[in-house]
């Protein structure tokens, strides 16, 4: 009342109503917010989604769920347990990545499937779908899927798991497809080596741009979806970059970029499950841990 004081009290009547007025009004503009436009665009052909996997689509590691599967078929012998039980143990304390220890990592991991056939592991990879990886699929993104190929987008799975695996799990959701690390098999018995690297950070951008250009696809149209911030560079060039389960770091710069957050887990912080996204290498070390625990358990 202090500023209005001179006035007469007709006049400072007057001009509170004037200041209470304008109050509401600037109140009103800001609760009313624009609504959103429908999302994903029904028809809109030119753009698709990709989906990281672990985290993302499926609680916890893929890895680390076939590992458990494979470890009660029997494939793991004492010496790789250990071996893998202190490689999961290094990247849980060190917290960083390696290259010399990745690549040990990616080593140990393809011996594993070295000497199998391509078709007895994607049989049993089917079964260990059932009976680990059904139950874990976040129904909050699967809906965010499906909310695409109801409106007529092509939805892929984008992930460093392999892609016999990621195709496994794709089909089985209804998606159209998977990019996942290539294991190298000469007529159709693996190897033990990687065609390439593994797809994770920065390749995993590469092979979206690329699937893009062969589908022609608008990437400003398209949407990504993924919790890690190893996954920065592929969520960055699309239109619609969602964090979904974000890790601290991805959380930051999703709030710092305006990006959409979606967060399905119970409380502020999930469980982690397996070795971290970097070392999610294109086979089956995630199962490791696992096995290791489920042995020290018997």
């Amino acid at each position: 009342m202090g500023a209005l004081a001179w006035l007469t009290p007709r006049k400072r009547a007057a001009t509170e109503a004037s200041v209470l007025a304008g109050e509401a009004a600037a109140e009103a503009a800001r609760k009313t917010e624009r609504p959103e436009p429908d999302f994903p665009v029904a028809g809109d052909t030119r753009a698709a989604a990709f989906f990281d996997l672990d985290n993302t689509v499926m609680q916890g590691a893929a890895l680390f769920h076939f590992g458990r599967g494979l470890y009660k078929r029997r494939f793991f012998h004492t010496r790789e347990l250990a071996r893998f039980a202190w490689q999961q143990t290094y990247f849980r304390l060190a917290g960083a990545e390696n290259a010399e220890h990745m690549a040990d990592v990616r080593s140990s991991a393809l011996s594993i499937v070295k000497g199998h056939r391509v078709d007895e592991l994607v049989a049993i990879g089917e079964e260990i779908y059932d009976e680990y990886m059904a139950g874990r699929i976040w129904p909050g993104t699967r809906a965010l899927a499906q909310a695409h190929l109801d409106a007529g987008q092509k939805v892929w799975l984008v992930t460093a798991a392999p892609v016999e695996t990621a195709t496994l799990i794709a089909a089985r959701l209804g998606l159209t497809g998977a990019l996942g690390t290539v294991a190298e098999s000469v007529d159709g018995v693996y190897t033990g080596r990687l065609v390439g690297e593994p797809l994770h950070g920065p390749a995993k951008a590469e092979a979206v741009r690329a699937l893009a250009i062969a589908e022609d696809l608008d990437l400003a149209r398209c949407a990504a979806y993924s919790d890690s911030a190893n996954d920065i560079p592929m969520l960055s060039l699309v239109g619609y970059p969602y964090a979904i389960n974000p890790d601290s770091r991805l959380r930051v710069h999703a709030r710092d970029n305006g990006w959409r957050l979606r967060d399905y887990r119970t409380g502020r912080k999930a469980a982690r499950v397996g070795l971290p996204a970097a070392a999610g290498v294109g086979a089956v070390a995630g199962g490791a841990a696992a096995a290791a625990a489920i042995r020290r358990r018997r």
